[in-house]
């Protein structure tokens, strides 16, 4: 879950003190805090609580979350995730078991709930002051996808792929209430690489393909330079450094040169599209530690079609794009 904060509740006599957590606007106890601040055993509190979701009074999916817990087991300490209950199921054990100790809880934690959405409001505030450009960013990507939607009918399986794009690039986008996740911004990637790309590598590759999936003449038929261009591009220096230092920034430019160069008589899309995935298996990017594709297929094809429909002044835009979505450390 995201990251909480910790505030101490004691009751009014000084008994009893409680780290509540603070989460989501609003406060969590799990089962043993309720237990000490109402003053009843767990099990008179559990069976409150089940009756609670049993009779639909509130739903248990929206009330109801797991934290890792450090908890002494004799001598060791053991992290468990651990059930905590929101502030809605707290003041209805409350009103179950008739409780003073509720009252006081629900006033105290509206407090602290107003102090912290206003110290909250004023940080998203800061923030967004600063992430203009984001916004900016976020309209440009959003023109580029309905560019692609107007320039072609698309299938199932592309119209899924921009959807994908949308879904697994969002965390980068949503600042008004993840304003703390990463910006559009070029930032984390990787190092320069273990494998360098040549223009006679990439030959060989489209020989193989070309064997083995297409059946046109024409496929792969190079029309100009642009292919080895292409590729020269993504390696150029200044004074000595890499115009684009990270393997990610290599990969998003070689897809993008070589969708908007047409270097091919047929197949410009298939063979960029393959080529970057080559480059970024190569490179160790393209799955995830888990053994996952980072990029899925259909959003790599509808990623495709955003590059070949999107306007030279959209480049910027759509190399940050492709750049967070392949991003290693994201």
């Amino acid at each position: 879950m995201e990251k909480s904060e910790i505030k101490i509740y004691k009751t009014p006599e000084g008994k009893v003190s409680i780290e509540v957590k603070i989460e989501k606007e609003t406060v969590w106890l799990n089962l043993n805090q309720m237990s000490d601040l109402f003053e009843r055993d767990k099990s008179v509190i559990s069976r409150h609580i089940s009756n609670i979701f049993k009779e639909g009074e509130l739903e248990k999916a929206s009330t109801v979350a797991k934290y890792a817990t450090v908890q002494k087991e004799g001598k060791r300490k053991i992290v468990r995730n651990i059930e905590y209950y929101n502030l809605d199921v707290i003041i209805s054990v409350g009103y179950r078991i008739k409780s003073k100790r509720g009252t006081q809880f629900r006033i105290w934690a509206n407090q602290i709930l107003k102090d912290y959405l206003i110290k909250g409001y004023v940080i998203n505030q800061k923030r967004l002051e600063t992430q203009v450009e984001q916004l900016n960013e976020l309209k440009e990507t959003i023109k580029i996808l309905g560019n692609a939607l107007e320039d072609k009918e698309l299938t199932y399986e592309e119209s899924k792929g921009l959807l994908k794009i949308i879904s697994d690039y969002s965390y980068a986008l949503e600042i008004l209430d993840r304003y703390d996740h990463q910006t559009l911004k070029i930032e984390k990637t990787s190092g320069k690489g273990i494998y360098r790309l040549t223009y006679e590598e990439v030959i060989k590759q489209i020989e193989l393909v070309k064997r083995t999936y297409s059946h046109s003449k024409l496929f792969g038929q190079e029309k100009d330079n642009s292919l080895k261009s292409s590729i020269e591009t993504i390696y150029q220096t200044f004074d000595g450094k890499d115009l684009y230092p990270s393997i990610e920034e290599k990969a998003a430019h070689l897809l993008y040169l070589i969708v908007k160069n047409h270097p091919f008589t047929d197949g410009n899309k298939r063979i960029a599209a393959f080529i970057f995935l080559y480059f970024l298996e190569k490179n160790g990017l393209l799955f995830t530690k888990d053994g996952k594709k980072r990029i899925a297929d259909n959003a790599l094809v509808a990623l495709t079609l955003m590059i070949a429909v999107s306007k030279p002044e959209e480049k910027d835009t759509m190399i940050k794009v492709i750049v967070n979505l392949i991003n290693m450390n994201n």
